[in-house]
């Protein structure tokens, strides 16, 4: 089943005004229409309070960028199986877990850094597997079944780092990646000499002191924003253009009907829940690599946060509904709110009260677009 049909009945040909409305009902009921309005405001609103505090700048836009690309590179995934019919709540836990899984293997058993990722990405992507074959065997609700692995993996992650090494933070990450091509393509940065050359003709600042004189502020593109790049235009174009996109539809809008055409429903979503881990597991390794060090308390909440940035995108909570392009500027919004509300001067502890109110804003719109899709009063 693909994207709701918003194709208006055969009208008279000559009739502008209904071809009109027909294209207008059409847009409105696209899934992205809400977080275009929402960026649209928040830009307005930030360009407002923080223009003269920097958040403009080069350094700014790659500070609200970076953070901006975390929120994507799980939102992708969570979006994916969300349009599919499921959620996944052990993505933050996953976070976590795969940070101490490289950091383990590779600063305190001495394995290179590049088998340390790999094997990180094929144990969380096999837990993903589990999580979704216990959905499909049990019948159990994703929910309970993810919920589960949550507190798992969460209280796994911190007794194997304890047990281990006596400590919840393991640091000694950047040495050991030092010169690891594998470890560049996630904590590396592109397009340094354009940053530099934009440096040279004012675009880009400079660094006036230091070791670091006459080089850019923004020494580089961060892999990071690279990594979330890469993964929207997948989303959206398998979503979009693939018949294994029309089959994400098809098994969240109606499963069973799915089943009778002939759709692999219960693949489809064991495979979702594989890609969630594995975008879990590059926001971990970038993360481990950026900072050098993994942490047992690593991606605490942010299953919640990659939901609501589906949601906002325009996902409905049913399933069947959606678009990766929305997801995205949900995180966009995000990482904007985040960043700005720092460069504006305002107390940080609101960017969750704009989180609850943005998420019910989100569901009552997406409440009355599924009302005009289904034709309920």
């Amino acid at each position: 089943m693909a994207e709701p049909n918003t194709q208006e009945p055969a009208a008279d040909a000559g009739d502008e005004r209904v071809r009109e409305m027909s294209r207008f009902r059409k847009a409105l009921i696209r899934p992205e229409l809400g977080a275009i309005c929402g960026v649209i405001l928040v830009f307005v609103f930030f360009l407002g309070i923080a223009r003269d505090s920097g958040m403009f700048s080069a350094e700014g836009i790659t500070n609200w960028g970076i953070v901006s690309a975390q929120f994507a590179i799980i939102a992708v995934g969570a979006c994916l199986l969300m349009i599919a019919g499921e959620f996944d709540l052990s993505v933050g836990s996953m976070i976590g877990f795969s940070g101490i899984v490289i950091a383990l293997l590779s600063v305190t058993w001495g394995l290179p850094i590049w088998l340390a990722i790999l094997v990180a990405f094929v144990v969380s992507v096999g837990i993903g597997a589990l999580n979704g074959y216990l959905v499909i065997r049990t019948g159990l609700p994703s929910f309970i079944v993810t919920l589960a692995f949550l507190y798992i993996l969460r209280g796994l992650t911190i007794f194997i780092a304890i047990a281990t090494t006596r400590k919840t933070i393991i640091g000694g990450v950047r040495d050991v990646a030092e010169g690891d091509p594998i470890a560049w393509l996630f904590g590396g940065k592109i397009l340094k000499g354009l940053f530099q050359w934009l440096a040279d003709i004012g675009l880009v600042g400079k660094f006036v002191a230091g070791t670091r004189a006459g080089q850019p502020v923004v020494e580089g593109l961060p892999m990071l924003i690279v990594w979330a790049v890469i993964l929207i235009i997948f989303g959206h174009y398998l979503l979009t253009s693939t018949q294994f996109g029309n089959w994400i539809f098809a098994a969240g809008g109606d499963a069973q009907a799915a089943r009778y055409v002939g759709v692999p429903v219960n693949r489809v979503k064991i495979l979702m829940f594989m890609f969630t881990a594995f975008c879990a597991t590059v926001f971990a390794t970038c993360q481990v690599l950026e900072f050098g060090s993994a942490a047992a308390d690593r991606g605490l909440l942010k299953e919640f946060e990659a939901i609501i940035s589906v949601v906002i995108g325009g996902a409905l909570l049913t399933g069947g509904y959606g678009s990766v392009i929305g997801a995205a500027l949900g995180a966009l919004i995000f990482g904007v709110v985040q960043q700005g509300l720092f460069f504006a001067n305002v107390e940080s502890s609101l960017f969750r009260v704009f989180l609850g109110v943005i998420l019910l804003m989100a569901v009552i719109l997406n409440t009355y677009i599924r009302r005009m899709i289904t034709g309920e009063r």
